[in-house]
């Protein structure tokens, strides 16, 4: 299968993207500073992706960045941002996937712990993860000629030490969890699920 991994330079999607690749898929690998590249926050530059491409088997998105601050001191701004990137961009992605994908594909979303476990300073990042594992489990029902919508929801990953003590008391994830959820996105038969890892 051809599979494009949006977001394939960092810590997560690095991990989706090779583990794809072991399974013998063909990975197209893009990122803002990668060639494809894309930017989730401009929806000219996702459409100017899937244009550039040829057929997909496959879509995983592992890309969004939200605002950390105490909820007292988050902004209307703050929410936009979180929204327009990590949410918004991922459902763009979604849209122009649909157009774009091989019947019976699949499009793999990331949301993360936050939408089931609170942290300190993570609201906007909540409300963020929350919205693209509500809008799955209702988008699949709808998703045309047979295409698979998910998302995959990692607790904070081993890879990234220097986030450990914003965790408390969380068990980091292992790049070999992380690649089994996506691989089982992407390789399975499962649709409007939210993967927890």
């Amino acid at each position: 299968m051809k599979v494009l991994v949006i977001g394939a330079t960092g810590n997560i999607g690095r991990v989706a993207a090779s583990a794809l690749e072991e399974q013998g898929h063909e990975v197209v690998r893009a990122s803002r500073s990668s060639d494809p590249s894309v930017d989730l926050a401009d929806t000219a530059s996702i459409a100017a992706l899937f244009a550039s491409l040829d057929a997909l088997d496959a879509v995983v998105v592992a890309a969004g960045e939200v605002p950390f601050k105490p909820v007292t001191e988050l902004t209307r701004e703050d929410y936009a941002d979180a929204f327009a990137v990590k949410t918004l961009g991922q459902l763009d992605v979604v849209r122009h996937a649909f157009e774009h994908l091989r019947d019976g594909g699949s499009v793999t979303l990331t949301s993360g712990v936050l939408s089931r476990e609170p942290i300190a300073t993570a609201s906007a990042a909540a409300a963020a993860n929350g919205a693209i594992e509500s809008f799955v489990t209702t988008a699949a029902t709808e998703a045309p000629r047979g295409i698979r919508l998910n998302v995959v929801s990692p607790d904070v990953l081993e890879n990234s030490p220097h986030h450990h003590a914003t965790f408390p008391g969380h068990r980091p994830v292992s790049d070999a969890e992380v690649a089994r959820a996506f691989v089982r996105a992407v390789d399975g038969v499962g649709t409007g699920r939210t993967i927890s890892v």
